[in-house]
């Protein structure tokens, strides 16, 4: 489980409630509770996120959540790692041997790029089907990202026809002075929720879906990078400096200490 994507939304909701309550008991917070100012914001902003995409886009986009929640199992100097070895057995027993050593590669990715270069694919055409597959995956992943950004640009809009639809129904009675603090209130609420599902729920699951995409299609760039690599040829210290420089000046020390000054000369 992503321990950070836990404790930053059960942060973010006690300090909501914090705020409702300091200085008051806990019945303040039934002030922000309003049923219909809800319906109107989130129930507004997802059918309207809805009408723009397929009902199977939806639910896949719906689904994402809880890819938040999931810890990445991405190891960038075990895959370097995996790289070099590859090109070791290339350079020792020549290409034809990776394809014994693909079968415990459970990268299917990788084992595909692999498996091109066994039959003598051309290496301008090696890098373009595995770019072309990169792309894809990519563009499935951009399609969740958006999801959650088209629905934190609703919520607020939908805040606002929410709040404008009380101060109409408000001003066309202002006979009760009384009401009118409360009934004003009520109409703000909509806002809040709008900026709530906004900056509590898509701007947070949006950029985590972003930063998985990122680290992803690095790896898939690593390992395109490395399997040229091997077809050329390449020295394998060459190919792993060559790879090390994806990484951050901050994570190469790391990544030396993992990979443990393993490649063969």
């Amino acid at each position: 489980m992503d321990i950070a994507s836990i404790i930053g939304l059960i942060a973010c909701f006690a300090l909501m409630i914090f705020g409702m309550v300091f200085g008051k008991s806990f019945s303040a917070v039934q002030s922000f509770l309003h049923a219909p100012s809800a319906l109107i914001t989130f129930g507004g902003a997802f059918m309207c996120v809805m009408a723009s995409y397929s009902m199977s886009g939806f639910v896949a986009g719906l689904k994402s959540f809880t890819l938040i929640f999931k810890q990445s199992a991405i190891n960038v100097p075990e895959i370097i790692q995996k790289i070099i070895d590859l090109s070791n057995v290339a350079r020792k027993e020549g290409l034809l041997s990776l394809e014994e050593a693909a079968s415990d590669i459970e990268d299917d990715f990788l084992k595909k790029g692999i498996l091109l270069v066994v039959d003598g694919t051309d290496p301008e055409l090696v890098r373009a089907i595995m770019e072309t597959e990169l792309a894809s995956v990519e563009g499935r992943h951009k399609e969740k990202i958006g999801f959650w950004e088209n629905v934190g640009a609703m919520g607020p809009a939908w805040g606002m026809i929410g709040t404008l639809i009380g101060l109409i129904l408000m001003l066309k009675d202002l006979s009760d002075f009384a009401s009118i603090g409360p009934n004003m209130a009520t109409a703000l609420v909509t806002t809040y929720y709008g900026s709530v599902l906004a900056n509590w729920i898509s701007a947070p699951v949006a950029t985590k879906l972003k930063g998985k995409n990122d680290e992803e299609m690095m790896v898939k760039e690593i390992e395109i990078e490395g399997l040229l690599s091997i077809q050329a040829g390449e020295n394998p210290r060459v190919i792993e400096e060559k790879l090390k420089s994806f990484l951050a000046p901050g994570d190469r020390k790391s990544s030396n200490d993992e990979l443990g000054g393993e490649a063969d000369g």
